[in-house]
């Protein structure tokens, strides 16, 4: 099919490449000309495993271009807008004027017969919303709601193999055909066996939405109760394996250490809980509230954790072993690592830290802090080395080899994901959070 893909920031980029690896062809358009120009020399103007290839590979092929001229979408019959929705500043409430502006320019170049999809996130309502839109300026062109349920790291296989496909679509023959373009976009992934729910624009929309919220419910619970074990000398992960086993609950999402962070859950859970507050349901979410708070309050505890463990931050020599929000990626957006290394730098700390993605982003957004490439840079001399971010390159650390290095043999393990009695046995005084 002949697709059009509207912002190529980070779902954009990748649900382009990936249709046209499929065999659709595809235009990415974007207002961003450094974004365009990289991705039209297939570079990814981001770190996300597997997309370079794809992008080489579609390109090579000729099914996939990228343009700053939305005139181009006019070659196409399904339009995919792909623009953020970040957190309006001084509100918790999504901010819609990327979304809006996409709509404005593509309904001068779209046809009777088009469809488009959204697959931004947005707060229930605007679909409908902008449905009415589609029908006053571009008669004849059909809405879908298409959320995306990517994730970092794993991107490219979420969009080529996806766990399901929902479709809000409108009621009627108008929105049967939409479904059937749209499982034509999708035929590798609907072939195999993807579960398809077609449903009404809201609950397509709240499926995204409630998704995350209950996935940062689930990480917060168990940091809820990480805080209670701290205080109890019981061990966190141990209670997560035994609740785990328990098939209602389930043990993925359940690892306590500083919390969730990146550019969707935090700022998903807030618009969620800002657009029940403008539908006068507030209380019906009110639990996300304390979700977000139990979150922030992980990584003051690391703060803390360093203090009682040097007695003071100012002039303690801290290694920060990981600056994106998780491994495999390079993004910093509501990082826990970035904020607990910038906290530390505040409280008068000497940090160094270390990544092996995303230092060139922490070090536009925290130029103040000191990065080296790796981590035995960051731990030489240092009084207490901070594993946040768990990447297999911090997690296979030998603690023999680092502590040759260091100052003081102590480390907090943001991510509990070290065995303690390896580093306690190689002299080591190991502390975890909840642990």
């Amino acid at each position: 099919m002949r697709i059009s893909v509207i912002g190529v920031g980070y779902l954009g980029a990748v649900h382009a490449a990936a249709m046209a690896d499929l065999g659709h062809t595809v235009v990415g358009v974007d207002v961003d000309e450094g974004k365009i120009a990289a991705l039209s020399e297939a570079q990814a103007p981001f770190f996300e495993p597997g997309l370079p290839e794809v992008l080489a590979s579609a390109t090579a092929t000729g099914r996939l271009r990228f343009t700053t001229d939305f005139a181009a979408v006019a070659d196409a019959d399904v339009h995919f807008v792909a623009v953020g929705t970040p957190q309006s500043a001084g509100s918790d409430a999504a901010d819609l004027r990327f979304v809006d502006a996409a709509f404005a320019s593509l309904l001068e170049h779209v046809s009777p017969g088009d469809v488009i999809v959204g697959k931004s996130t947005v707060p229930v309502g605007t679909a409908a919303r902008l449905a009415q839109l589609v029908a006053e300026r571009a008669p004849g062109v059909t809405l879908v709601w298409n959320p995306e349920f990517l994730r970092e790291g794993f991107a490219v296989q979420d969009t080529v193999s996806p766990d399901r496909l929902v479709y809000g679509v409108p009621t009627g023959e108008v929105g049967e055909r939409a479904a059937r373009i749209l499982d034509e976009v999708y035929a590798s992934a609907v072939s195999a066996g993807t579960p398809v729910i077609v449903t009404d624009y809201a609950t397509a929309e709240l499926v995204k939405v409630a998704a995350n919220a209950f996935l940062a419910t689930k990480i917060s619970f168990i940091n809820a109760m990480a805080e209670i074990a701290e205080v109890t000398g019981a061990d966190v992960t141990q209670l997560a394996d035994a609740i785990g086993h328990d098939a209602r609950i389930g043990r993925r999402f359940l690892n306590a250490g500083v919390g969730f962070g990146g550019g969707c859950l935090p700022k998903d859970i807030r618009a969620f809980s800002a657009r029940a507050r403008e539908l006068g349901r507030g209380e019906s979410v009110r639990f996300l509230d304390e979700v977000d708070q139990i979150n922030l309050r992980r990584r003051q505890r690391v703060v803390d954790l360093v203090q009682e463990e040097a007695g003071r931050l100012d002039g303690v020599r801290v290694a920060v072993l990981g600056l994106a929000f998780k491994p495999h990626s390079d993004d910093i957006r509501d990082s826990p690592a970035l904020d607990i290394a910038v906290r530390l730098a505040e409280g008068g700390a000497i940090v160094t830290a270390t990544d092996p993605e995303a230092i060139a982003n922490a070090r536009r957004r925290a130029p103040h802090l000191a990065y080296v490439d790796s981590a035995v840079e960051a731990a030489r001399d240092a009084d207490i080395v901070l594993l946040i971010t768990e990447w297999p390159e911090f997690t296979s650390l030998d603690p023999h080899t680092l502590g040759d290095l260091v100052t003081h043999k102590t480390i907090i393990d943001g991510r509990n994901a070290l065995n303690p009695d390896t580093w306690r046995t190689a002299g080591w005084r190991y502390r975890g959070l909840g642990r």
